[in-house]
């Protein structure tokens, strides 16, 4: 009998082990067949919930090993995210000069007014727009150039702003094996209060979950290194990257370009799928200036919620 107690729950603070050595070196681990670690890392947040559900199991097994392992697992993943659990104080109006709205739009949404007037709820000085069609632009032109009347699309991207804009440009992010017409990247450079911000708005490709393949991120991450080259290339101090990148800042099918701009994680903000939101998707990352703040807005009618981000410039 003594045997039998010291070995019940030894599965379960096994696998929260696993787990708390998954949040912390979850780069470490080389990648595996279907793509799987990127996977796991778009929802590494909730590998938390293996906590509670390890700590009823312990309870009932009456199994100290598991809680001991759980609490462990707890306290790794509170260190992981901490940002999350501490005030960030961006409400503070000396905590930002820009605030800046990310959002794809949604090819199939039929209400460009009903999601102008969310996005303008949030105050913003920058809006980036993805999913636009020839028949949607036309009604985002009026609804978001009353108050910001500078703008510049290309393909299906498109970037509002309420101060000038220059040096537009088309950024090629089309993976080799997707045929021309295929425009999802544009910067341009914005005459902001604080100087000028180089600004990306991306659309990165869709991925998929196939049998045959697993998580299929080729394109996505095809297409992330485009990007991630050019953000290299890029020579101005202050870069700001908004888009829909189909990817989590953990993912590392994202390193291309998480290596070169950083966002907030001082909130989940979690923006797919609208109904029910489990991963933050789109992005609001910068470079040579500090994104202090991200949250999402109200539904829209896309099956994605807006992230709005506040954006600190260095004195």
């Amino acid at each position: 009998m003594e045997a039998i107690r010291r070995t019940r729950g030894l599965v379960t603070a096994a696998v929260t082990a696993v787990v708390a050595c998954l949040l912390l070196f979850h780069t470490a681990v080389p990648r595996l067949p279907g793509n799987a670690m990127s996977l796991l890392e778009t929802f590494l947040p909730w590998l938390g919930l293996a906590v509670p559900a390890g700590l009823v199991v312990a309870v009932v097994r009456r199994s100290a090993v598991a809680a001991v392992a759980c609490l462990v697992a707890a306290v790794v993943w509170v260190g992981v995210f901490r940002e999350v659990l501490l005030p960030s104080g961006a409400g503070s109006p000396a905590a930002y000069e820009l605030t800046v709205v990310q959002h794809n739009v949604s090819d199939e949404n039929t209400s460009p007014s009903r999601v102008a007037r969310v996005l303008l709820g949030a105050d913003p000085d920058v809006v980036a727009l993805e999913e636009l069609t020839p028949e949607s632009l036309p009604a985002y032109r009026t609804a978001l150039g009353r108050t910001h009347p500078y703008h510049a699309t290309v393909g299906s991207v498109g970037l509002w702003s309420a101060y000038p804009l220059v040096d537009i440009a088309r950024v090629d992010l089309r993976p080799r094996a997707v045929g021309s017409g295929w425009d999802r990247g544009l910067r341009a450079v914005v005459r902001g209060p604080r100087g000028e911000v180089a600004t990306y708005v991306a659309h990165l490709p869709s991925v998929r979950v196939r049998p045959a393949e697993g998580y299929a991120t080729a394109w996505r991450d095809e297409s992330a290194v485009l990007l991630g080259r050019a953000l290299a290339a890029e020579r101005a101090p202050t870069v700001l990257v908004l888009g829909d990148l189909n990817g989590t800042v953990d993912d590392r099918g994202l390193a291309p370009v998480t290596s070169r701009v950083r966002g907030s994680r001082g909130d989940f903000a979690f923006s797919w799928p609208a109904g029910v939101p489990l991963a933050r998707i789109d992005q609001v990352l910068a470079r040579g200036a500090e994104v202090t703040a991200t949250w999402t807005l109200p539904d829209t009618g896309s099956d994605h919620l807006p992230v709005a981000a506040r954006v600190r410039f260095p004195t």
